[in-house]
């Protein structure tokens, strides 16, 4: 019997400003063929002031899901019909799954962090200091704290969002928190162990911003050999600076780390994806 013709093709996304340079769809499109899924993947610049009308264009194209990546983690809940349980405990959104009619956020960001984390440093017993209090830090912090993380330090511009942060770690995963205002260049104290990246700093257009971090700080020096891991936009890089006793420390020495250890990362992603290894709720609900 033959095969019955069917031209129409279901429908993900991602969803950010800017988003030209995220390799999601290169990962999401090879899961797809290697699952035998006969569906896009499709990668949507929606800029702040349009994303309510980008989330109703897309049920009302009958998309599957899709992805939110910078700035509409947080923004998205609104136009949402509920949340899944790791979504709702963070307050931000990394993920739309459609279930029936409704479209339901849900949060991987944190998870995935942590496993690449783990690959490098286990957070259990560690003090960890996160940049950022967006919808990327929200995840990365509890999943952390639930890792076994006994200390995280906030340090963000707008003390508000960095309050909220620091009391939805307090309160719903009780791991001690700090807050600290990020007006100057943030010295890494003494008894830090891992420093992570979780702002929009690096992103295209600006890949040579770096945070205002001083590497000479304490935190850095001697024989603790901090990690460092970060993320920018949707392709995590799991490591950017290990700092190790004797190595020299300038900045100038720390930036050429940063973009060697940035390429080894999009190397392995590319590997990842032709080897057919990526994929995510969209995938795996259809097999």
């Amino acid at each position: 019997m033959s095969k019955v013709l069917n031209f129409k093709q279901e429908l993900t996304a991602c969803f950010g400003q800017p988003v030209s340079e995220n390799p999601t769809q290169v990962m999401m499109e090879a899961a797809y063929r290697h699952h035998g899924l006969d569906w896009r993947y499709l990668t949507i610049e929606v800029a702040p002031h349009d994303l309510a009308t980008g989330v109703a264009g897309a049920r009302a194209m009958g998309f599957r899901g899709f992805n939110c990546t910078i700035p509409h983690k947080v923004a998205v809940i609104a136009h949402l019909d509920g949340l899944g349980e790791s979504a709702s405990l963070m307050g931000a959104v990394n993920c739309v799954v459609r279930r029936g009619e409704k479209l339901i956020g849900e949060n991987t960001d944190g998870k995935g962090f942590v496993k690449s984390l783990k690959e490098l440093v286990d957070p259990t017993g560690k003090h960890a200091v996160i940049f950022g209090a967006g919808g990327a830090a929200r995840a990365i912090g509890v999943e952390v704290a639930l890792a076994g993380a006994t200390e995280i330090t906030i340090v963000n511009r707008s003390p508000s969002r960095g309050k909220e942060l620091a009391a939805l770690l307090t309160d719903k995963v009780r791991v001690k928190t700090n807050l600290v205002a990020w007006d100057q260049d943030y010295v890494v104290p003494e008894g830090v162990d891992i420093v992570i990246n979780a702002t929009s700093i690096g992103l295209f257009p600006d890949v040579d911003a770096r945070l205002a971090l001083d590497v000479n700080g304490p935190g850095l020096q001697g024989h603790r050999r901090p990690w460092h891991a970060g993320q920018s936009g949707d392709h995590r890089r799991p490591l950017l600076v290990r700092h190790r006793a004797g190595r020299r420390r300038d900045e100038k020495g720390a930036r050429r780390r940063l973009r060697r250890v940035d390429t080894v990362w999009k190397l392995r992603l590319a590997r990842r994806a032709s080897e057919g290894r990526a994929a995510n709720s969209f995938a795996r609900a259809s097999v």
